[in-house]
């Protein structure tokens, strides 16, 4: 039952990213992202990666979403339609692809439990993660302790990004106003 799940809720992303993809209504396409983030926040859930789950639905479909509205007051909601196809980026999308797609091939099949990660580090965080943290759950002690400063930096990042963000929209609202635009 749960791949059928699993089945349906990557079907549903597959359509969303075309719908996307396809979409030349800018504020569609961001609304639509957002439910795209919802959806992955849910296969997240159904995976066990709860912490995941949470991190995708705060920063991809709320944060981002009023970030990408945000910028749509000030670019407008058309996209402009090239003049000309352009095959040079389609011909670096495929190649990047079927790069990506080779190096997956020699990774672990998914749930295999003969999978390096599975023989070192994992019964090490179960066995003795209760007694060396003093946190009963495993998730929380591997983030907040073992992968603290990962987390940290990760935490570190995302502000760096929203603060960049903020700058350049503040900045291009102080065009807008100096032009009359506004």
């Amino acid at each position: 039952m749960t791949d059928l799940v699993d089945l349906a809720l990557l079907l549903f992303l597959a359509v969303l990213a075309i719908t996307i993809a396809k979409q030349r209504n800018l504020f569609v396409v961001v609304i639509v992202m957002g439910f795209y983030s919802l959806v992955s926040a849910a296969l997240f859930t159904v995976l066990d990666a709860v912490d995941v789950a949470f991190t995708e639905a705060a920063v991809g479909a709320g944060i981002s979403t009023v970030i990408m509205l945000a910028t749509l007051l000030m670019v407008g909601t058309e996209e402009k339609t090239p003049s000309q196809p352009r095959i040079l980026p389609l011909l670096a999308v495929v190649v990047t692809g079927a790069f990506l797609v080779f190096g997956t091939l020699d990774m672990p099949h998914y749930g295999d439990p003969q999978a390096p990660i599975h023989q070192h580090v994992a019964p090490r965080y179960i066995e003795v993660s209760g007694d060396e943290i003093g946190v009963p759950n495993i998730v929380t002690s591997v983030l907040a302790s073992y992968r603290g400063y990962d987390t940290l930096g990760e935490t570190v990042v995302i502000f760096t990004a929203g603060v960049a963000v903020l700058m350049l929209m503040g900045q291009a609202l102080r065009f807008r106003q100096r032009d009359g635009d506004a």
